[in-house]
């Protein structure tokens, strides 16, 4: 009964903790253009809605204006908080939505082609900078669908990373968050974590234009387009834990 009870505990005290950590809405608009992954030394299996205790240690960066930089909106506020072990990369979304728009059927695994042409988060990671038009991209949905991709010049491929994900909805509150686990095989075939990466994180609502796009790093583009690797930010990896 007495493990049952600090089980509890610690599942309550984690919940509590990344409630706590929902910033004042007129706070949104303000962020870094670097966001730190924490470093776990254990493996963790995604549970958007019981946040494992690890995430108390990732300080997270938010969003809430347009691709532009422009007309924040609170109701709209996105968080991303980023871990790191050698073998996985992990990322958690938080997020606040007007309204919701989600597409009704996928693959049998979740798998959903244009993603993105309902309500999504997104991360691209470029773990080597010098190759500024190669980087990887992430989407989830609010109902848990997902794709992943290999963006190159004059293209993009499926990437079949491997990725696990879990996703919890309230809609009486309007928010939702997703959390991702991405095998760092599949980000980087020789991970070095005193590397810099290159970063970016993205949230689509709607379905007919005017949609709303918003860019933790500003793209700057006259028209909606988060292919901007020139504007990512910074991707860095918190020194791993000495025994």
């Amino acid at each position: 009964m007495k493990q049952i009870l600090r089980l509890f505990a610690a599942v309550l005290g984690s919940t509590l903790y990344m409630m706590s950590q929902v910033p004042p809405p007129s706070h949104c608009a303000a962020s870094s253009s670097e966001i730190v992954a924490a470093y776990t030394s254990r493996e963790i299996e995604p549970d958007a809605a019981h946040p494992a205790s690890d995430w108390q240690t990732a300080t997270p960066v938010v969003f809430c204006s347009d691709w532009q930089g422009k007309n924040p909106d609170s109701s709209q506020e996105t968080q991303v908080r980023i871990l790191w072990s050698p073998r996985t990369l992990y990322l958690r979304f938080q997020c606040r939505y007007r309204e919701l728009h989600v597409f009704a059927d996928s693959d049998p695994n979740g798998r959903r082609d244009h993603l993105w042409d309902r309500d999504v988060a997104e991360a691209f990671l470029q773990p080597d900078p010098s190759r500024e038009r190669y980087y990887k991209e992430f989407e989830v949905s609010p109902n848990g669908m997902w794709i992943d991709l290999e963006i190159f010049p004059g293209g993009l491929a499926d990437l079949k990373s491997g990725l696990r994900r879990s996703v919890v909805l309230d809609e009486k509150f309007h928010t939702w968050a997703a959390e991702l686990a991405l095998p760092m095989k599949a980000l980087t075939l020789h991970f070095d974590p005193n590397s810099v990466w290159r970063a970016n994180f993205y949230r689509v609502e709607g379905t007919k234009e005017p949609r709303t796009y918003m860019a933790w790093q500003p793209t700057g583009t006259p028209e909606p387009n988060f292919h901007v690797p020139a504007a990512f930010g910074k991707l860095r990896f918190a020194p791993a834990a000495q025994p």
